[in-house]
């Protein structure tokens, strides 16, 4: 999943609003804006909700104020056979499947369907748990920071190498929904990478794709990113979501600042050693000089010119004598 290519994952998350016709629509979309994988959210209600869970305050704002937390979620949950279904149609349009575990007995599900990599939630990174649970299947694990302290994610990470887990990606989050720009805080990536030695990529909950774009020239590997059809539809992430056409642009912009990104090895590109005879200016006569004359800032300069030697051997030029004569804007000889 790491390698040269940047891994994008369009977060169809829970904007199904509990369809499966609209998560195979989800699917569809995603796989068109270019998308690498499409991850969905694995939960039981009852399993990681209690009845009197408050919704959170953008919960509030988009959603019902009737309606509570669990009931919320409990509309939203996807079932096993939707899981197959789901996974098959991610194979279909050549996209990856991608599910977080928010409780042991989704991540066992996952498990038993033989999933390649699996999602930890930024809410989750203290779940000891299920990091195990999800530790024991031995794959690779990508694991959201979002609210956490060095401290816990380091004791995630010790929590899921030592239950069986090696290849791990952590996200840089920022949980809100959206998250003010000044709260992105890109800059983490580079303390996450520095403190855990390991591939550090960003789950973006801002608006717009200017954060995701901008986190590849910080080295991040996995760009995450809410995905919708329509961010007018109810549910409490819609909002907080890119369509396809800005995914599609987000892509595209991210494949271009990946080649641009280039080489770390500082020497003339191939078109700048095309550039470097034109470029570069020259010592030549800015007068006519003749044979025995001595060359100096008076009868010498330094043009843009056909042949000759380059400015930083001018102290092999002055002082010395012509051995030829030289009209006005003759390239020097040495």
């Amino acid at each position: 999943m790491v390698g040269k290519k940047v891994y994008i994952i369009a977060e169809a998350g829970v904007n199904h609003n509990g369809s499966l016709i609209l998560a195979k629509k989800l699917v569809d979309s995603a796989a068109e804006s270019g998308a690498d994988a499409v991850k969905f959210q694995s939960f039981i209600a009852e399993c990681g909700i209690s009845k009197n869970a408050p919704k959170a305050k953008y919960q509030l704002k988009l959603t019902s104020k009737k309606e509570s937390q669990i009931e919320m979620i409990r509309r939203l949950e996807l079932s096993s056979n939707d899981h197959k279904e789901l996974i098959d149609h991610c194979h279909s349009r050549k996209v990856d499947f991608l599910s977080t575990a928010c409780d042991l007995e989704s991540a066992n599900l996952l498990g038993s369907l033989n999933q390649t990599m699996y999602k930890i939630a930024s809410c989750d990174i203290v779940n000891i748990p299920v990091i195990r649970a999800v530790a024991k299947f031995k794959k690779k694990v990508i694991l959201s920071t979002g609210m956490a302290s060095l401290g816990e994610v380091e004791r995630a990470i010790s929590e899921l190498k030592n239950h069986g887990t090696k290849d791990i990606v952590l996200l840089h989050c920022t949980t809100e929904y959206p998250c003010p720009i000044n709260e992105v805080n890109l800059l983490k990536i580079n303390t996450l990478r520095n403190a855990f030695h390991l591939p550090v990529g960003f789950s973006d909950h801002s608006h717009g794709i200017s954060g995701a774009i901008a986190s590849i020239a910080l080295g991040a590997v996995v760009i995450e990113k809410h995905f919708t059809l329509d961010k007018e539809m109810e549910g409490p992430d819609h909002k907080a979501s890119i369509d396809p056409d800005e995914f599609k642009e987000m892509v595209k912009s991210i494949r271009e600042v990946e080649v641009a990104l280039g080489s770390p090895v500082f020497k003339p590109s191939p078109s700048e050693e095309l550039n470097l005879d034109v470029m570069r200016r020259k010592i030549v006569a800015s007068d006519n000089i003749y044979k025995g004359e001595i060359f100096s800032l008076n009868n010498i300069g330094f043009k843009r010119a056909k042949g000759g030697v380059t400015p930083d051997y001018c102290d092999l030029v002055l002082g010395k004598i012509a051995t030829q004569d030289y009209i006005l804007d003759d390239a020097i000889l040495i």
